[in-house]
């Protein structure tokens, strides 16, 4: 009959902050507007067109929050598992707007209605303001009918030739609405999405562009709607496999645009060769439309018969398929399909997620693509064949996309995945030319200030060149000549200004391309488990300065090792091309932590850019071999940070380092411990979704104690402890890494683990959230916590657990590195006149000088190693300090250690900190000399050098009853540097102004502690 136009404007005085509004007329779908949040005051300028097919017809407005409250109120509804709250609506019948002025109803104010007034009571809660017109079937010449005979007709184009007469028009307000939301993606502000204050315009270029795109179906080709929704706002990132497992896992030689097409476009060849291959018969595909919801995509039914099997009659079936991820060469399609004539057919769904990805540039120039295909099941409801219909769809579903792969392998060339994640045929693409080129210099030279300065030099000399020599005048003399007016000074000002600035990038870019210090080329030293990591590049790095550009490096750590790249100047998007080689481990690795930081020294000017953690168990060869990372922390995902990486994990010894790890962990645990057959490690491996190099160590049977006990198998490896329980078809199964174990604890029997010791084991704040459904309970502190009990051998069982997770969080490494620090600590001696370590007349640079009205012995006290010296240093920001006692060394020279962390104030990094110091009387002023070496630890560039401190503390005064104290530093460089400079300066700034707060902290206490003396 007609089409109905809603424009919703505003509302006011709302009970609530967070809302927005659902249209509805008759049985037809209900539209809604986006949410406004943090106002009673709503505005969303926002026009929708509905259907009219009878005056009686009334229109339903709606508005809805979904705050969530108490209480059982009438007003929720239920809408996609989620609950809402009407809060108010208005009902206002079809035939009004129809008897109205030119049918059309101004902008008027309607007072909503709560759903739960009664008859003699109706209450208020707020004004909406509407404005509503009603327009004949001609105003639509035959756009309606076109959508009716486009919506009925089975396996269609969504490029119909009913409607060429209005595919022209159609088209250019396509492009129209997509301009515009490029336009928006490009401008918008952060949280404008979410305030009330969105401008009318941009409402209404939403609102069109939603109402467009919800008649794809008629006059939209395929290839526009995938357009359409990849310059849509809501991009989701792309979804992990589905549990069930991979069904398909291959590269082929053609774009992921080219390949999505091939699929997923109406009438696909494909589709109908597979469905003769398959036996399918009756196959009818619906046309894509656009599907509202959370997030808005494209989706369509297809419906077929399926060939009838040993055990299972044909049965119709009917799939659901909705674009999850659309964005520029990587596509994600989840399908849904129903059985219902299958036996239990209407207690579960199958699931089946189809990945398309860039699969890398090849050789030749040709793109190619990776597609995984997985798979899932969603039980409707309980049933005691759990166990028996998944057995039956996983061996269906891999016969049925064995044929997939067969038929999509005649079509597009194979790629295989070894050749793809060679490390040696990846590496060797690197670039390894010098990157610092004549094109890098004129790039980094060629902006406005280098530009302005040479021209207004070259300015400046040739107006010299052109101008003969004058008389002095005014205060000028032969040899001076003085600004002549106020814009000579002015000129002459600006120009020293740009020259300065010009300087500094000439420094900034020195250092960059003959100061660089990496880790960079190093190979790893031993035989293992070898992890190599190529940097390559990072994009949309954030930046605190004004120019928006940092100076970043990488810190990577795996296994308690630490390396490091070199240090890119001034860019945002910067190139590395590095290899980084981990030394060998006994063990595989399970997780390699990322951060990226901007360098400005080895203290709190250092700040994170960005941090990400690898999980090697989560990512399979192919995946770590080529990798985008999206980093994880504040600034890095205001800037949408990514990082790209390609790891690679090799054993260099095979199966012989898995024999001397486990000979390793059986002088531990007490008793042998064999080498698992290939086949049970593949089990195990496939029953927790392991890559192939984790090997099984034990496995012991169990109770999991939650609210009841449920018996299964605890599974030990190398890099994780894993449980599995299979019960009347109901699985559990979950496992954590043995890093992210705090603590393991026996408790005795009780009567309620029917005489057995329970093993508690805690995980770390935040860790192992997925096996959190296993976890027994969780503490006032968030940890997790898990029960085990009524094991066959108790004491064996706790006995290798707790030797796995000692191998695992206290690695080898780690008791090297001790004992070479401790014999390098042995033979470093201070000598008593410390003049090695001094450059300035055997002193050192003086950062700190000045006299206190206090005596010598109390001002020592901050080197006694008692109460004032901890209190005194913990306020300075040393965690965790501790002294040894004094100890006589030399006649009259005595020394002590001590160790302590900075805090994150002090220093972004946390770091360790151990210090040598040594004490002897100073016979020329009767006062004390102190010694101090100070070594960093967890700080960038630590073990290039050491810092060196002199305290000088003497009487002074007519009657001595004060002291002076002096304090010089000197920095000792163990290895040549890259930014000498920058951390010398870096290292005396930050002393400087931590020596005088420390002594000003000294001078407050001990005259505090005089006055207490005293007035007791």
């Amino acid at each position: 009959m007609g089409r109905l136009c809603v424009c919703v404007l505003e509302a006011k005085d709302l009970p609530v902050n967070e809302s927005y509004v659902k249209l509805k007329l008759g049985k037809l779908k209900s539209k809604t507007t986006r949410i406004v949040r943090n106002t009673c005051n709503p505005i969303w300028n926002e026009e929708f067109a509905l259907k009219v097919h009878d005056l009686e017809q009334v229109l339903l407005v709606s508005v809805v929050s979904n705050t969530h409250h108490g209480g059982g109120d009438e007003s929720r509804v239920i809408n996609g598992g989620s609950v809402e709250l009407v809060v108010g609506e208005v009902r206002v019948l079809v035939g009004s707007i129809a008897s109205a002025d030119k049918q059309t109803l101004p902008p008027t104010w309607f007072n909503l209605q709560s759903p739960n007034s009664g008859k003699f009571f109706n209450k208020y809660c707020g004004k909406i303001l509407l404005t509503i017109s009603l327009h004949s079937k001609s105003h639509f010449n035959h756009t309606h009918s076109q959508n009716l005979s486009v919506a009925t007709e089975d396996s269609k184009d969504l490029e119909s030739p009913q409607i060429s007469s209005n595919k022209m028009g159609e088209t250019k307000k396509l492009l129209k609405v997509i301009a515009n939301r490029l336009d928006r993606i490009f401008n918008k502000k952060d949280g404008s999405s979410s305030k009330a204050e969105d401008s009318p315009e941009t409402s209404t270029i939403l609102s069109d562009s939603e109402d467009f795109v919800e008649g794809l179906s008629s006059p939209c080709s395929f290839e526009e709607a995938i357009a359409l929704m990849e310059s849509g706002d809501n991009k989701q990132e792309m979804p992990d496999n589905l549990p069930g497992g991979v069904l398909v896992d291959q590269v082929y030689v053609v774009s992921p645009y080219d390949l999505n097409a091939f699929l997923f476009a109406p009438n696909s060849q494909f589709r109908k060769d597979l469905a003769e291959l398959q036996g399918t018969t009756n196959m009818q595909e619906g046309p894509w439309t656009w599907k509202h919801g959370d997030t808005s995509c494209l989706m369509r039914v297809v419906s077929y018969t399926k060939a009838a099997s040993k055990l299972v009659k044909a049965v119709n079936a009917t799939e659901e398929q909705s674009y999850v991820r659309v964005s520029k060469d990587e596509f994600a399609v989840l399908v849904s399909v129903s059985t219902p004539e299958v036996p239990y057919g209407s207690t579960f769904r199958v699931e089946l997620l189809y990945k398309i990805m860039p699969g890398g540039e090849l050789s030749s120039g040709e793109k190619s693509s990776h597609l995984v295909i997985s798979w899932g099941m969603m039980f409707l409801q309980s049933t005691m064949m759990k166990g028996m219909i998944e057995g039956g769809t996983r061996q269906g579903l891999k016969e049925s996309f064995d044929q997939f792969s067969d038929l999509l392998a005649r079509n597009f060339k194979v790629l295989d995945l070894a050749d793809l994640s060679d490390k040696e045929h990846v590496l060797a693409t690197l670039q390894t030319e010098d990157p610092w080129n004549w094109w890098m210099a004129i790039k980094y030279f060629l902006n406005f200030t280098v530009v302005s300065t040479l021209f207004m030099l070259l300015y400046v000399l040739l107006h010299i060149s052109r101008c003969s020599p004058r008389e002095p005048r005014g205060l000028e003399f032969k040899g001076l000549e003085l600004p002549d007016s106020f814009g000579e000074l002015v000129t002459s000002a600006i120009l020293i200004i740009q020259l300065h600035r010009v300087y500094n990038m000439v420094v900034h870019f020195v250092q960059a391309r003959f100061q660089m210090g990496t880790d960079h080329g190093l190979k790893a030293n031993g035989d293992g488990w070898v992890v190599t990591v190529a940097l390559i590049e990072a994009v949309d790095l954030a930046s605190l300065e004004s120019t928006g550009l940092s100076d970043p490096y990488v810190i990577l750590t795996c296994n308690g090792q630490t390396r490091s790249s070199s240090v890119k100047l001034q860019t945002s998007d910067p190139q590395w091309n590095e290899i980084l080689e981990f030394d060998a481990m006994e063990e595989p690795p399970s997780v390699l932590d990322v951060e990226v930081f901007d360098f400005d020294g080895p203290f709190d000017q250092d700040v994170s850019l960005g941090h990400a953690e690898i999980n090697f168990l989560k990512h399979t060869s192919t995946e770590l071999a080529d990798m985008w990372i999206v980093l994880e922390g504040k600034l890095a995902k205001s800037a949408q940070s990514k990082l790209h990486l390609r790891i690679f994990l090799d054993n260099n010894k095979g199966v012989e380092t898995i024999k001397e790890y486990l000979e390793k962990m059986e002088k531990e645990v007490g008793r042998k411990l064999n080498l698992q057959s290939p086949q049970r490690n593949s089990t195990f491996q496939k029953l927790f979704g392991l890559p192939p190099e984790e090997f099984l160590i034990k496995e012991f049977t169990c109770y999991l104690k939650r609210k009841m006990p449920l018996q299964g198998r605890m599974f030990l490896s190398a890099r994780i402890l894993g449980f599995y329980a299979n019960l009347f078809g109901h699985k559990t199964k979950f496992f954590f890494l043995w890093e992210d174990i705090e603590d393991i604890q026996v408790h005795p029997p009780t009567w309620a683990s029917v005489g057995s010791p329970i093993l508690v084991i805690i995980l770390r704040k935040g860790r192992g959230i997925d096996a959190r459904h296993g976890a027994k309970s969780i503490d006032e502190e968030g940890r997790l916590r898990f029960h085990f009990q009524s094991f066959a051998s108790f004491g064996v069982a706790s006995r290798t657990i707790r030797a796995l997770w000692r191998a695992r969080t206290l690695p080898y490494q780690k008791e090297q590195v001790m004992e070479e620090h401790e014999e390098q600590e042995e033979r470093f001696v201070i000598p008593e006149d410390s003049e090695y370590v001094m450059d300035n007349e055997g002193k050192g640079s003086k950062i700190y000088s000045a006299e206190f009205p206090i005596k010598m012995r109390s001002m020592m006290g901050i080197f006694d190693g008692g109460s004032l010296e901890h209190r005194i240093m913990q306020r300075a920001g040393c965690m965790n300090y501790e002294t040894t006692s004094w100890e006589p060394i030399k006649p009259d020279v005595f020394e002590r250690r001590v160790s302590y962390r900075f805090n994150r104030q002090m220093s972004v990094f946390g770091g360790d900190v151990t210090c040598t110091q040594q004490k002897f009387p100073n016979a020329d002023t009767g006062g004390w000399i102190v010694n101090e070496v100070m070594t960093l630890h967890g700080v960038p560039f630590a073990d290039h050098f050491h810092i060196n401190f002199r305290y000088e503390i003497e009487k002074c005064g007519i009657d001595e009853s004060g002291c002076k104290c002096d304090i010089y530093i000197g920095i000792v460089w163990l290895k040549s540097s890259d930014f000498q400079q920058r951390i010398d300066r870096n290292i005396s700034t930050k002393f400087t102004i931590r020596m005088k707060e420390i002594f000003e902290q000294v001078q407050k206490e001990i005259l505090l502690m005089s006055q207490n003396f005293n007035g007791h």
